[in-house]
């Protein structure tokens, strides 16, 4: 006997839970499938990952309460940001005051931002969560999706999402290619204590065969990232502590003054992904099973917020105008809109760490010379400032005006009065089509 979903999610990391809690207050019948244990999406064990998170990604995280869920200790913000070439004293710079903001963006751990949609998602028991299982086969037709599970049930379902990281496995089982960027590069990534303040900005330093970041945390800590060849990672990940903190002091050339690790080094190797489709026959692709992005541009996570997003507001229309949640249509519409954002951003980062990583004289002469563009002309870094924090697109969030018109407790409602209710409200308030045919 098969279970049915209107929708199925496979894969409960970020991109997976906060596309489940977007769709929660919809009268849909959803399940996420997660090889994790549920001791481990509750308490997610810290991986060193710190999330440079954009003003439009804030937004969506607050209108889903997973944001209210954060520990106010764990959120960090950006008010500036520098960019340094080799060993040049010459930065390009970005702070709150170009665009009159409080910050430029908002630093949080990786595995907060995981227990928070988590905790926030099951206070919808409406949704089944199934831990430790692991999808074997998924297949889809005109008429369902259907899923075997690695305890022998079958799942069928309207629509099925992998969510299931940049090496996804469903994305290869339904047939759909992807493009790999592999740097042969390694990230090390800590958090460290240090003697001077930081002043709240993020550095970015280029050095000729390595680059080393710097992400302000409150107080006088900072999440370091160190990239280099991947031959030489596990040479980083295990120099004796002190060794360590010299070297990391000596590469930022007494920036912050005395370093002293504290915490694990963790080793992330760099591959990018991009799907050449990100939809099948009743299936998409969300998060980094879509766009896996080189981290050097933060871009990563909020592109995979703003794809749920996406595809949220493209659902909430179908339920509202009584449609497929799973048309030919509306999967094609998201395809489109996420392919024209995520085009340009991941070619985008990849040139940029190919520019950054090349150390002939003539990427040196040329990555000179667009810093220093970059600094003086003024449109130009108002244009990269706009898409570092994506500001501007905050009024066009549609989880917040989704949840403004919602029903209340819709859970307590017939399903089929919940969906009238639903569309008469959005009928009332609002221009459906006006709506959402804004990003």
């Amino acid at each position: 006997m098969s279970e049915i979903y209107d929708v199925l999610i496979i894969g409960a990391g970020p991109a997976g839970l906060s596309f489940a809690r977007s769709l929660a207050d919809l009268p849909l019948n959803i399940a996420i499938v997660e090889r994790s244990s549920e001791t481990t999406l509750a308490e997610p064990p810290e991986d060193g990952r710190e999330i440079a998170l954009t003003h439009q990604s804030v937004e969506i995280m607050k209108a889903c309460g997973a944001w209210q869920r954060l520990p106010a200790e764990s959120i960090s913000p950006i008010k500036a940001a520098k960019v340094f070439d080799g060993e040049s004293s010459y930065s390009l710079n970005f702070d709150n005051y170009i665009q009159d903001l409080e910050a430029l963006g908002y630093l949080v751990p990786n595995h907060q931002i995981r227990k928070a949609y988590y905790a926030e998602l099951i206070s919808h028991p409406q949704i089944d969560v199934l831990t430790e299982t692991l999808v074997e086969t998924v297949t889809t037709d005109e008429y369902n999706g259907t899923a075997i599970l690695s305890n022998g049930k079958e799942l069928k379902a309207k629509l099925i999402i992998a969510a299931d990281t940049r090496f996804s496995e469903m994305r290869r089982k339904m047939g759909l290619s992807a493009t790999m960027k592999d740097f042969s590069r390694s990230a090390i990534v800590c958090r460290m204590e240090h003697e001077k303040s930081h002043q709240q900005t993020a550095f970015e330093c280029f050095h000729y065969g390595r680059t080393t970041a710097i992400l302000p945390m409150n107080g006088n800590r900072s999440s370091i990232v160190v990239t280099v060849n991947s031959r030489e990672a596990q040479h980083y990940a295990e120099m004796k502590e002190t060794d360590f903190n010299q070297t990391i002091e000596q590469q930022l050339t007494g920036l912050l003054g005395g370093m002293q690790l504290t915490g694990i080094r963790h080793i992330y190797p760099l591959v990018a992904v991009h799907a050449n489709q990100f939809v099948g026959c009743r299936f998409a692709l969300i998060g980094d099973a879509a766009v896996g992005m080189h981290p050097v541009t933060a871009h990563g996570f909020n592109l995979g917020l703003k794809g749920q997003a996406t595809l949220t507001k493209l659902i909430a229309q179908a339920v509202a105008d009584g449609e497929e949640i799973a048309s030919e249509t509306l999967l094609a519409n998201y395809e489109s809109e996420m392919m024209r954002t995520t085009r340009i951003l991941y070619h985008g980062t990849n040139l940029v760490v190919g520019l950054f990583t090349n150390d002939t004289l003539a990427a040196k002469i040329a990555r000179k010379a667009t810093l220093r563009l970059a600094n003086n002309i003024t449109p130009i870094k108002q244009l990269i400032t706009q898409s570092l924090t994506e500001k501007e697109l905050d009024q066009a969030n549609p989880l917040q005006v989704l949840k403004n018109y919602l029903p209340p407790q819709p859970a307590s409602l017939p399903i089929n009065k919940v969906k009238q209710n639903l569309e008469k409200k959005i009928l009332n308030k609002f221009n459906p089509a006006a709506f959402f045919s804004s990003n």
